[in-house]
């Protein structure tokens, strides 16, 4: 996720584009940059770190023009340097382009495009496509960008200047948003409405698979094959702090709405386009032999990313058969863990610099440990300091309760399953294909998942007052009731416990009294009539029970107060559907009792110290 910010008009540009990122910083703040037109020249300046290093670069470089594109760059591809940052260009310095997204063809156009005498500066995706353009270029920036369209594939916001057409900017959509403002004398193009209320509340917002050519008194749409569209304009209501986050009330409800697109990010250019296997190769530098070889694995995370590794490994262990032990990092190196040489350490934080992770990390690598690092952030420690990287794309989590994170660590985990599954011979191609379906239809099912929430939000309301409550599951669902307890902590502060639903004889039934509520979570085919007979446990000592299941599963609502169903997805993959309207639950609950959603007390984004 990126800020993308363009203009064209008679106002003075830089101010406008800066102001406009400034208001997209919370959309990624690893770099920064901005290219103008003016007498004939593209001049662009860029700079590593927050929008405040680019503004002194421009006090000291100022730019001017009537026509500009600005980017903040949240990093999926090369880490955060000037060098890596938007906008870039071809050789020849006519075009500048920024982009917010992923070509996931980006390395067989780079080496095409080398061969043909093309130099790069970077280490992107991005400036594959400034090469593409200069390559394809035939006097029309609009035809030369339908072709374009038609040889990069992935998931993409571009917008694109040239001073041979000093007149025009093209903005083009594939996955990724993008909004053009509408103004007297001027226009505006943005990755999300904040950027441009200061100026407009009139904007077209770009379909998926639709691109724009924006002048300074003009607009025209078309689809990224060039035909013409018509487009209604959208009159903007909201208030700016609002804007920010998209109109929705707090960041973590936003958060929680973006997790369908987050979870396509993460699987993009991961999977084969057949669906017959995991694709990795280009991120982790791992032989066949070195896969076969590990022997045990160790997770290590803190809080939520723990509550991810426990999902991974019931996951790796059943499709890979390789013992997984999961740790939580301030214990991890106290410990003096058991390990061999072809043990490998998997390290999980969603900042890549959680204290107490990184510290197991760098023990890991004293001891001569291979270490993967699945992090959502490009430069962070964990990203620069692991062996291999998996980079999450979730883009930035501003919450301090962690959502799309979650969601998206829990992808990586399941292709990592898969891989090593496929690697070491274990997963016939039948299999293969019906698990990465599967996560291939993700994104839609979370789409149907957050349906719930009017569900969701007036059981909340009726149950904010609850002083416990407690969440039963068996297998991954248990994991689950984990992570669905911590959120409900949290941000609500109502106390709540999570129980392997097999363990209630053993202690737990004392604490359930009439009314008490219970979240029953049943996805799992093969323990159903095991966490049924829970649930009537529960049920005979007056507990409320709220059942989360498939839909069509009459069973369970008979035995319960209330049922969420959930879209039918593989019971292997249900926990990344199961989680989202636990984290609505929590999220209605916060807002049903007055707390401050996106800064819960006592807690930060990042624990940066031990």
């Amino acid at each position: 996720m990126c800020g993308i910010v363009g203009y064209i008009g008679n106002r003075n540009v830089k101010d406008v584009v800066i102001g406009g990122l400034a208001k997209l910083e919370y959309r990624g703040y690893d770099s920064a940059g901005i290219a103008t037109l003016d007498n004939d020249k593209v001049t662009v300046v860029k700079s590593v770190g927050r929008l405040t290093n680019l503004e002194k670069k421009l006090e000291a470089n100022p730019v001017s023009g009537h026509l500009g594109i600005g980017h903040t760059r949240w990093a999926t591809h090369g880490r955060p340097s000037d060098e890596n940052a938007h906008p870039h260009q071809d050789c020849s310095g006519r075009f500048a382009i920024i982009h917010n997204g992923i070509i996931e063809n980006y390395l067989s156009l780079r080496e095409e495009l080398q061969a043909k005498g093309h130099q790069f500066r970077s280490e992107t995706d991005t400036e594959v496509v400034a090469h593409l353009i200069e390559e394809l270029y035939n006097g029309d920036l609009l035809s030369t960008m339908v072709a374009v369209g038609k040889r990069i594939t992935g998931a993409y916001a571009l917008v694109v200047m040239t001073k041979d057409e000093p007149d025009t900017i093209i903005a083009m959509r594939k996955a990724s948003p993008l909004i053009v403002g509408l103004g007297e004398g001027e226009n505006f193009i943005a990755s999300d409405i904040p950027a441009v209320l200061e100026y407009t509340r009139k904007v077209y917002v770009l379909d998926d698979g639709e691109m724009a050519v924006v002048r300074k008194d003009s607009v025209e749409c078309y689809t990224l094959a060039g035909e013409p569209v018509t487009k209604e304009v959208l009159n903007v209501t909201w208030d700016a702090v609002a804007a920010e986050r998209g109109g929705y009330a707090h960041f973590m409800l936003k958060e929680i709405h973006e997790q369908p697109k987050a979870i396509r990010d993460t699987l993009t250019g991961r999977i084969a386009s057949d669906l017959s296997r995991v694709v990795l190769d280009e991120e982790v530098n791992w032989s066949r032999d070195f896969v076969k070889a590990i022997d045990r694995i160790h997770i290590v995370a803190c809080g939520t990313s723990w509550h991810a590794g426990l999902v991974g490994k019931s996951v790796i262990e059943k499709l890979a058969r390789i013992p997984v032990d999961v740790e939580i990092a301030s214990e991890y190196r106290y410990r003096d863990p058991i390990q061999t040489d072809n043990t490998l350490i998997i390290v999980i934080s969603q900042s890549g610099e959680t204290a107490d992770t990184l510290a197991a990390l760098r023990d890991a690598k004293a001891r001569g440990r291979r270490v993967l690092g699945i992090t959502n952030v490009v430069g962070s420690s964990v990203a620069r300091e692991a062996d291999d990287v998996l980079i999450t794309r979730a883009g930035p989590e501003i919450a301090v309760a962690s959502t799309k994170a979650y969601t998206t660590q829990l992808v990586v985990l399941y292709l990592l399953a898969v891989y090593f599954g496929q690697e070491r011979g274990l997963l016939g191609e039948d299999q293969v294909r019906d698990i990465l379906a599967g996560l291939h239809d993700l994104p839609q099912a979370a789409e149907e998942v957050l349906d719930a929430a009017p569900q969701l939000e007036k059981f909340a309301e009726e149950w904010k007052d609850a002083h416990d409550t407690f969440f039963i599951g068996r297998g991954v669902d248990y994991f689950l009731s984990m992570e669905g307890a911590l959120k409900l902590k949290e941000i609500s502060y109502i106390h709540a416990e999570a129980y392997a639903a097999g363990e209630l004889k053993h202690g737990t039934l004392a604490l359930i009294t009439d009314g008490v509520p219970v979240i029953a979570l049943v996805t799992q085919t093969d323990l159903y009539e095991k966490t049924l007979s829970n649930i009537k446990e529960v049920k005979a000592r007056d507990a409320f029970v709220l059942g989360v299941t498939f839909v069509g599963d009459e069973a369970l609502r008979k035995s319960v107060d209330e049922v969420i169903y959930l879209p039918r997805t593989m019971p292997l993959l249900s926990p990344i559907v199961t989680v989202i309207p636990l984290q609505l639950l929590a999220y209605y609950a916060a807002v049903a009792r007055g707390n401050d959603v996106d800064k819960p007390r006592n807690l930060a984004k990042s624990v940066t110290v031990e």
